[in-house]
C-alpha cells in the first residue's frame, strides 16, 4: 500500500495542463527569420505598411514569406481573411481549361502560396479555413465590385497583370487591409505594358508611400543551381 500510495503522490505533484493537444507547438512557432538583409528589408515593410511590393527573380523567397505572413496573420486572428489572387495567364503552352468551380480552376495557379500556408499552419488547418472562407482563392474575373476589409490580400504574379486589371484590384482594397503585390517584371508573359511595371513607374514617379522591396539575384536562397540558372539567363539576356 506504501508504495501504491507514493506512486500516486507522484502523479499528484505533476503541473496540470488544461486542454493541451497537439498543436500547442505549432500555435507559437517561431516568428519567420530573414536569411539576406533584403529578406530582413522585406519583413520590416510588411510590419510598418500598408502595401507592400516585393520584387525579383525566382528563389528570394517573395512568396513563401508572403504565405508564411499570411498563415500568422491567420492563426493569431489579427486578421479575419486572408484573400489570394493572381492573373492566370500561361507561363507557357496552356494544357487548356481545369476542371471543377472557379475556385478549383484557380487553386493550381496560386498552389506556391497555399503551399507555404500549409507549410506554416499545418494541412488541416489549412483547409477548414479554406471551407469557413477565412481563406479567400479569388480569381481576377470576379472581382469587380468586391470590397476587401479587415484582411490580407496577396497578389501572385503581378507582372502578368494588364494596366487594367491592377486598376481593378487595387480599387478593390478596404479599410483595415494589408496588401502585398509579388512579382517578376523581368518574367511577363503578357504581349502588352505589365501594370506592375505601370504601378512601380507611378509610385517612384510620384513619391508615393509605398515600399518598393527589389530582391536581386545575391538573395536567392531556394538553392546554388537557381541561382546558377538565374544568372546564366541573364548574363545571355534571355
Amino acid at each position: 500500500m506504501k508504495r501504491r500510495r507514493a506512486r500516486l503522490e507522484l502523479v499528484e505533484d505533476r503541473p496540470v495542463r488544461l486542454h493541451r493537444t497537439r498543436f500547442d507547438e505549432e500555435r507559437h512557432l517561431s516568428p519567420i527569420q530573414p536569411l539576406t538583409d533584403r529578406q530582413a528589408d522585406y519583413l520590416d515593410a510588411l510590419a510598418t505598411s500598408a502595401q507592400v511590393i516585393v520584387l525579383g527573380p525566382a528563389g528570394t523567397g517573395k512568396t513563401f514569406i508572403a504565405g508564411t505572413r499570411a498563415a500568422d496573420l491567420l492563426r493569431q486572428r489579427r486578421i479575419a481573411k486572408v484573400v489570394i489572387t493572381r492573373p492566370n495567364v500561361p507561363s507557357g503552352r496552356s494544357l487548356g481549361f481545369f476542371p471543377g468551380t472557379l475556385e478549383e480552376k484557380i487553386a493550381p495557379w496560386v498552389a506556391p502560396l497555399t503551399e507555404a500556408m500549409k507549410e506554416r499552419m499545418g494541412v488541416a488547418a489549412f483547409e477548414i479555413a479554406l471551407k469557413t472562407g477565412d481563406i479567400e482563392i479569388v480569381p481576377f474575373e470576379v472581382m469587380r465590385g468586391r470590397t476587401f476589409k479587415n484582411c490580407l490580400v496577396i497578389l501572385d504574379e503581378a507582372q502578368n497583370t494588364t494596366v487594367p486589371e491592377i486598376k481593378m484590384f487595387l480599387t478593390r482594397i478596404g479599410d483595415e487591409c494589408q496588401v502585398i503585390i509579388n512579382g517578376d517584371v523581368s518574367q511577363t508573359d503578357l504581349r502588352e505594358t505589365s501594370g506592375l511595371r505601370t504601378v512601380i513607374h507611378m509610385i517612384k514617379s510620384r513619391m508615393m508611400p509605398i515600399p518598393v522591396v527589389e530582391f536581386t539575384r545575391d538573395d536567392i536562397v531556394r538553392s546554388g543551381i537557381c541561382a546558377e540558372w538565374v544568372k546564366a539567363f541573364e548574363e545571355t539576356n534571355l
